[in-house]
C-alpha cells in the first residue's frame, strides 16, 4: 500500500531521540495515519500576536539560542503598524528577541507583509518542507507541496529551541476537481463550495489533498487561497501536488534546495470526493460559518456597509487585479466603505506600478498598508453593531470583524468589488457587462 503526499513529507522529516540528542534518520521513515512522531522542521513562524507568548515560554526553557536563526520567521502583521500601546509592546518583544537571538527573517513595518502572503513570496517556504506556525492559517503553504500546519504558541517555543515538533500523522481526504471554471470563479469559490459540502468539521485533523484537471490549471494565487482555508474545514493541512506552475513560481524565489514529494498511485485515502465545477457560480458564505456557502445568485437582497478586499486569503496581486477590473471607471456606493489591503509591500508596489492603486482611489476605496487588521476585528475596518461586510477574508464567526451583532459574508475579490459598487451582495457580471 502506498502513501499520500502528507505521509511522504512527514516520513522524510521523522527523527530519532537518543541520549546524546537528536539525530536524523539516514532515510525517510515509513509512517501511517495515527502514528505519533517527532519531526524536524524547516521553518518555524510566529506573528506579533502569537510570538510574545512563545517567547515567554522560550525563556522558561533555559536555552541560550534558537536552533537555527535562519529557520525562524517573525512577522509583525496583525496589529502593525501598532494601533495602541499594548500592540506596540507586543512588537517590541518580538523585535528584541530577533536582535538578541540573531533571527535572520524578522519582518517589521516597512518590510513586513501579511505573513501567509509574505513567506511564499520571499521563497522562505518551499516544496517538501515541514512548516509549523503559531497561526492556524499556516496551512497556506501546502499550496507549494509542503506540509504546513498551525500549532499553539508553547509548541512553537519548543520548536524554536529544538527544531523538533511532535505530531500525529493525519488521514488524508482527496478532492478531485473536474469540469471547466466559469467566468469569475476562482480558488476562493472552490474552497467555499468544498467547505459548504463537507462542513467546518468535515476534514477534522485530516490532510486535504487537492487534485484534478481544474487544479492543474489553477494559478498559484488560487492554490494558496484554497490551502489557506483548509483549516476552515478543520483540516490539519491542505496540500497540492507540485507541477510546472509550482516550479515556475518557486524557481524565481527559492534561495535553498528543496525536495519534491509525490503521492503514490496506490495511496490509501480516507475518502475521495469528486467535484464537477462546470456549473459552479461565485460563492458567498453567509454568517456565521464558512460552511454556509451558496451561489451568489441565491444571495438575495443583502445590503452591506463595508467591503474588504485583501488578507492572507485574497491579498495577492492577482486578487487586486480582479478587483480593479471591476472597479475601473466606477464608484464605490456612497453607503459603503471599501477597504483594499495589499498582502505585502511587493504586492503594493506592483499594484502601484500597474495603476491598480489609482483605480481603487479614483473609485473611492481606501488603500491600506499591508496588515491583517480588519480580518480579526483588530483595526483598519472594525464593524459596528448591526453592520454588514462582504469580505475576502477566511472567517465569519460571530464578532470576527467587530461587534458581535455585526455580520460578515465571505466571498472572492470579484463579488466583493461588485458589491462595493452596488451596495448589496452582487454577482460580478451584473457590474461588468
Amino acid at each position: 500500500m502506498g502513501h499520500t503526499l502528507a505521509e511522504k513529507i512527514i516520513g522524510a522529516h521523522v527523527v530519532d531521540r537518543a541520549d546524546t540528542g537528536v539525530r536524523s534518520n539516514p532515510a525517510p521513515r515509513e509512517v501511517w495515519p495515527g502514528d505519533l512522531v517527532e519531526a524536524a522542521v524547516d521553518v518555524v513562524l510566529a506573528n506579533d500576536i502569537t510570538a510574545p507568548i512563545s517567547l515567554r515560554e522560550f525563556d522558561k526553557l533555559g536555552v541560550d539560542g534558537v536552533f537555527d536563526p535562519e529557520k525562524i520567521v517573525l512577522v509583525a502583521d496583525h496589529f502593525a503598524p501598532n494601533k495602541d500601546i499594548k500592540s506596540a509592546q507586543q512588537c517590541l518583544a518580538m523585535r528584541q528577541f530577533a536582535r538578541a537571538k540573531g533571527v535572520v527573517n524578522h519582518f517589521d513595518v516597512g518590510q513586513m507583509g501579511i505573513e501567509h502572503v509574505l513567506l511564499p513570496e520571499q521563497g522562505l517556504v518551499l516544496p517538501g518542507d515541514l512548516i509549523v506556525g503559531a497561526d492556524s492559517h499556516t496551512c497556506t503553504y501546502g499550496a507549494l507541496g509542503a506540509f504546513a500546519t498551525g500549532m499553539g504558541s508553547t509548541d512553537i517555543a519548543v520548536a524554536m529551541a529544538t527544531g523538533i515538533v511532535w505530531l500525529r500523522v493525519p488521514q488524508t481526504m482527496r478532492f478531485v476537481y473536474t469540469g471547466s471554471l466559469q467566468p469569475w470563479v476562482g480558488g476562493k469559490d472552490l474552497i467555499l463550495y468544498t467547505i459548504g459540502q463537507i462542513g467546518v468539521d468535515g476534514a477534522l485533523y485530516r490532510a486535504m489533498e487537492f487534485t484534478g484537471p481544474v487544479v492543474n490549471q489553477l494559478s498559484m494565487a488560487g492554490r494558496l487561497t484554497m490551502s489557506n482555508m483548509a483549516i476552515e474545514a478543520g483540516g490539519k493541512a491542505g496540500l497540492f501536488p507540485v507541477d510546472d506552475t509550482t516550479r515556475a513560481y518557486v524557481e524565481e524565489r527559492a534561495k535553498r534546495d528543496y525536495t519534491v514529494y509525490e503521492a503514490d498511485a496506490d495511496a490509501d485515502y480516507l475518502q475521495v470526493i469528486e467535484i464537477d465545477v462546470s456549473d459552479m457560480e461565485p460563492q458567498v458564505a453567509f454568517p456565521h460559518l464558512p460552511e454556509n456557502a451558496r451561489p451568489v445568485s441565491q444571495a438575495g437582497d443583502v445590503r452591506i456597509d463595508q467591503s474588504v478586499i485583501g488578507s492572507c486569503t485574497n491579498g495577492r496581486l492577482e486578487d487586486l487585479r480582479v478587483a480593479a477590473q471591476i472597479l475601473h471607471g466606477k464608484k464605490v456606493h456612497p453607503d459603503v466603505r471599501c477597504i483594499i489591503l495589499p498582502g505585502t509591500q511587493t504586492v503594493y508596489l506592483n499594484a502601484l506600478r500597474e495603476g491598480l492603486i489609482e483605480t481603487f482611489i479614483e473609485a473611492g476605496a481606501a488603500v491600506s498598508t499591508p496588515t491583517c487588521g480588519p480580518c480579526l476585528g483588530g483595526h483598519m475596518g472594525v464593524l459596528a453593531e448591526g453592520e454588514r461586510a462582504v469580505s475576502t477574508t477566511n472567517r465569519n464567526f460571530v464578532g470576527r470583524m467587530g461587534h458581535p451583532e455585526s455580520e460578515v459574508y465571505l466571498a472572492g475579490p470579484a463579488v466583493a468589488a461588485a458589491s462595493a459598487v452596488t451596495g448589496y451582495i452582487t454577482a460580478p457580471q451584473e457590474v461588468v457587462k
